[in-house]
């Protein structure tokens, strides 16, 4: 039986000394590695997480143990070494073991300028890291002197009452501790949880012996990496600044050194080509056997190399996956690897103009980042000034204090939206992330003026209608101004890795797509289908509404066909565009859903212009509307509820559906619609819509003498119908769950109205996120695992899968999967998203299998 690896608290870094990165950190491990790569690594000491601890606590190690492998002359470095770099950590401090003897001895061998500037750095560090003393006593001259020297040392002893510690392990001593209990600190401890570290993350340090950079001869220090971190292309980067220590050249205004040939001055590989080519030789060395694109640290001292550390080049989320696919391509990496290793985040941003993270912002405020990408306009409080401002090709912001299925074609006009109202699955943003506009929503503390048309900030400052602002809906933030963007990236080497998750997951993933464009942009981002086409979406365009408009107040249901005989041939239209556009790929097309009401005008000026186009009175306008009003219409007569009780509606949608389906097979692959009945609570209301599109498809069959076949299913969104699955599924080929209205249902609670008090919800661990962002696996999947496994006991090969906006999320998709589900289907900019994530979670599956 193996024994668990012991791990002493001093390790003195060799090629086969026990090292973990889990015990020691990142940096300690990586040292070891390129000191297994045989490059020129200075002496280095490890301190275990364990030992840090101790330290915080006031458990010093054998300081004799860790000075032993240095010497008796000892000049020390030390730095910090977590499990992730971005967990941060205290900052290196350089130098440790300069004393007044030390320094004398150094006068003698390098000069006295070189040897002073070196201690008055320590003292400086030490005095300000380590003794926490007021860093501006303590500022270096540019020229250091002895008389200099002399007054950071007494300046040193004034503040502490003692002189500056003479001894090099006493110094050692302070600094261990100082950076130990910097991460111990709340402060820090809070900040890396921000950044997903656990509480408990822990702090390796690793002590090393100094490589001066300052002295006689070539001397200087720099950081050389090989990639552009902002496109990920092959370049090689960085500066190096003779006669300095650590990362001074980064920060050197003038002086520093290019390292390529450059026409703006001298470069490395110039004046120092043995120097320039074993850099380059080290960063293949990186790149092939540590499989990583790294940035090294190095220092010259008289001419001879030492690398200090080699950390993962930062990138952009472009960068990173060029970086993955390129490491694939040349056989460094596996493509399995290749795909693990791009957060899906990543992709988000390729996908949308992102404000630039390097540029300052001015912060109205914030809301709930509901859409993602950024865009700038002019402000606009309606959907006409917004199909107004795109005339002129004003790029515009729409502000509502919450949008209807009215303001769409203001959406479509606008470059972003901005609502006071709403949570992450309200009409705003369930539109905005179908469109690929940004939106922010829920920005509570923001008010409208609608009589002076300004907008007013929480700090007092007004906004009127005209005033630029930019909606970052990556972040949530509402910036005044136009702020500085990024564009989206969709290259070559996006494909290929979205190609490559394709590959390896085992879901399928369609999109949410309402209208031809939107279905385009799902084929683009290669959807395996439409999984939800929300119809009514089709009846907000042009001169639709008004037909629309005219049906509601019909007062016979003859009337009303003869206004749906009307509606018939744009909606046939539209279906065929969409199974055109998806030349073959399944499209499910959800009936008629929203309450009536959601067609008509909410403000006196809306109600008169509908009066005049109706020809009616506006005292039976006026009427009308508050007859279709209710208390809660999102529990109303909407559905499959509207659908019975205005069988007409269903009959027009279902013929227009078998038109198209006879139009588009006929030029192109067979078409086979998949019909989805919404909010569905009983086997009998299937059975009756069942009924009538069966007798609408017989009529269109023998009247075109086409043969077409069609799937008829359900949109699952109520407790009920998750419970009388069994029964449902009879009667039903699939079963597609809406897990927006499911979770409003399951809750109780508004989905538009929950951005009010969720954040309070969260902050209290009421529930651990907002449901309607994460899909909460034990309520609402409890009922979703209870009625797929009761839709497969009345019809086993039923089909399965989720279309809410859930769909896209990591969480989800692995609910999913576990569930035995056939696809999940999500808006068409997260289709990419959900393909990576989808693949992820395959992989790992599998390597957690072989593993076990």
């Amino acid at each position: 039986m193996q024994q668990d690896t012991i791990y002493p608290p001093v390790t003195l870094i060799t090629v086969d000394a026990p090292m973990s990165p889990s015990v020691h950190g990142g940096r300690a491990k990586c040292l070891q590695r390129l000191i297994r790569l045989e490059m020129p690594v200075p002496t280095t000491v490890a301190l275990s997480f364990d030992a840090v601890r101790g330290i915080a606590q006031g458990q010093m190690p054998d300081l004799k143990q860790v000075l032993a492998p240095f010497g008796p002359d000892p000049l020390l470095s030390v730095r910090p070494s977590s499990e992730d770099p971005d967990w941060g950590g205290p900052g290196a401090i350089l130098n440790i073991g300069m004393t007044d003897a030390r320094h004398a001895e150094m006068c003698a061998r390098m000069g006295e300028a070189e040897a002073t500037a070196i201690y008055l750095r320590f003292i400086q560090s030490y005095a300000v890291h380590v003794a926490r003393l007021d860093p501006e006593v303590f500022d270096i001259p540019e020229h250091p002197t002895g008389a200099n020297l002399r007054v950071a040392l007494d300046a040193y002893e004034y503040e502490m009452d003692e002189a500056f510690p003479q001894d090099p392990a006493c110094q050692l001593a302070e600094v261990l501790r100082s950076m130990a209990r910097a991460w111990d600190g709340t402060s820090a401890r809070l900040l890396r949880q921000a950044k997903g570290a656990p509480a408990n993350a822990g702090l390796g340090l690793v002590v090393q012996a100094m490589a001066l950079g300052v002295g006689p001869g070539e001397c200087g220090s720099g950081v050389i990496q090989f990639i552009d971190e902002a496109t990920g292309g092959q370049r090689i980067k960085g500066r190096y600044l003779a006669q300095s220590q650590g990362r001074e050249a980064l920060g050197a205004g003038t002086g520093a050194m290019f390292l390529t040939r450059d026409p703006r001055g001298p470069s490395v590989e110039e004046t120092q080509p043995e120097v320039f080519e074993a850099l380059t030789r080290f960063g293949e060395i990186c790149r092939t056997r540590l499989r990583e694109e790294m940035q090294i640290e190095f220092t010259i001292e008289d001419g001879k190399i030492a690398i200090l550390d080699a950390v993962r080049v930062p990138r952009s989320s472009r960068a990173a996956v060029r970086v993955a696919v390129a490491l694939a391509d040349d056989g460094i990496i596996a493509r399995e690897e290749a795909v693990m290793r791009v957060d899906p985040a990543a992709l988000s941003e390729m996908l949308h103009r992102q404000v630039d993270p390097t540029a300052p912002r001015d912060r109205i405020t914030s809301g709930i980042a509901a859409s993602p990408g950024a865009a700038s306009g002019r402000i606009v409080f309606t959907a006409n000034d917004a199909q107004a401002s795109a005339a002129r090709s004003e790029p515009c912001v729409l502000v509502r204090w919450e949008t209807s299925p009215e303001d769409i074609r203001g959406m479509h006009a606008a470059q972003a939206v901005l609502t006071m109202r709403g949570g992450i699955t309200s009409h705003a943003a369930v539109i905005g992330r179908g469109l690929g506009l940004p939106c922010v929503v829920g920005a509570s503390d923001l008010t409208i003026d609608r009589k002076k048309k300004r907008l007013i900030a929480p700090d007092g400052r007004s906004f009127a209608e005209g005033d630029v602002i930019t909606v970052d809906g990556t972040s949530g933030d509402i910036l005044a101004g136009e702020a500085p963007m990024i564009e989206a990236a969709l290259d070559e080497e996006f494909r290929a890795l979205l190609a490559w998750a394709d590959e390896f997951r085992d879901i399928g993933v369609r999109a949410n797509a309402d209208t031809p464009a939107d279905a385009q942009t799902a084929r683009n981002f290669k959807a395996q289908g439409i999984g939800l086409c929300r119809t009514e979406h089709m009846f907000f365009e042009g001169d639709r509404l008004v037909v629309m408009r005219e049906m509601i107040f019909a007062d016979s249901q003859t009337e009303r066909r003869a206004v749906l005989d009307r509606l018939l041939p744009m909606q046939r239209a539209d279906f065929a565009a969409l199974f055109e556009i998806m030349q073959g790929k399944p499209v499910c097309i959800r009936l008629f859903d929203p309450p009536l009401h959601e067609f008509l005008p909410v403000d006196k000026a809306g109600m008169r212009d509908l009066a005049e186009q109706l020809g009616l009175a506006l005292a039976d306008v006026n009427a009308r509307v508050e007859a279709l009003s209710e208390y809660n219409p999102m529990l109303g007569m909407r559905g499959v509820r509207l659908g019975l009780t205005y069988p007409e509606i269903y009959d027009m949608q279902a013929r227009a559906i078998f038109e198209a389906t006879v139009e588009a097979s006929a030029s192109g692959a067979p078409v086979v619609p998949e019909i989805m009945i919404p909010l569905v609570s009983a086997m009998r209301e299937v059975e009756i819509v069942k009924t009538r599109i069966d007798a609408v498809a017989a009529a269109v069959k023998a009247e075109t003498g086409a043969e077409f076949d069609y799937r008829l299913g359900v949109m699952v969104e109520t407790p009920r119908a998750c419970l009388r699955a069994a029964d449902i599924a009879e009667h039903a080929a699939f079963l597609s769950f809406g897990t927006n209205d499911l979770t409003q249902m399951t809750y109780g609670l508004s989905r538009d109205d929950a951005g009010r008090f969720m954040s309070a919800y969260v902050k209290a661990h009421v529930y651990e996120e907002d449901p309607f962002h994460t899909l909460d696996i034990d309520g609402v999947g409890e009922l979703l695992s209870m009625a797929a496994e009761r839709g497969r006991a009345g019809r086993p090969e039923v089909i399965l899968s989720v279309c809410g906006e859930h769909g896209g999320s990591r969480s989800a998709i692995d609910f999913c999967r576990k569930q035995g589900f056939d696809y999940v289907s999500c808006s068409p900019f997260r289709v990419p998203l959900a393909r990576l994530s989808a693949a992820q979670l395959a992989i790992a599956d599998r390597l957690e299998l072989n593993i076990s």
